[in-house]
C-alpha cells in the first residue's frame, strides 16, 4: 500500500512538473510554482489526517499515528514553503512613473 502511495505521489509530482513547464517554458514564475506547491500539499495533509481518521475509526492506531505524523511533516513542509521569500520581477512600468520605481527600495522581497 504504501509503494502504490508512494508511486502515486510520484506521479502528480511529476504531472504538475511538467505542466508548469509546459505552461512557462520561457519564463518560469517561482510565486506560481510556490502557491501550486502549497495547494498540492495542503491536499496531501488533507489526505493523511482522513487516512488517519479512518485508521482511528478501524481501531488500528498504530496506522493512525502513522497517517497523523505524516500529516503533521507536511503541515510542517507547508510552514517551510510559505515561508520562502520569492523577489517580485521588477517591471518597467515602476521605473517610469514619477519615482515610484523608488518607493520600493530597501524594502525585503515579499513573502506568500
Amino acid at each position: 500500500m504504501a509503494q502504490l502511495h508512494d508511486l502515486r505521489l510520484r506521479l502528480l509530482v511529476q504531472q504538475e512538473s511538467e505542466h508548469i513547464s509546459k505552461s512557462q517554458p520561457t519564463d518560469l514564475d517561482l510565486s506560481v510554482v510556490q502557491a501550486r506547491c502549497l495547494c498540492w500539499l495542503t491536499l496531501l495533509a488533507e489526505a493523511h489526517e482522513d487516512q488517519a481518521n479512518d485508521a482511528e475509526g478501524r481501531n488500528d492506531l498504530e496506522q493512525a499515528m502513522g497517517w497523523f505524523a505524516d500529516s503533521m511533516r507536511l503541515r510542517d513542509v507547508i510552514q517551510i514553503v510559505s515561508s520562502i521569500e520569492i523577489p517580485l520581477p521588477e517591471s518597467s512600468d515602476l521605473n517610469n512613473n514619477d519615482g515610484a520605481g523608488d518607493f520600493f527600495k530597501g524594502e525585503p522581497p515579499m513573502t506568500a
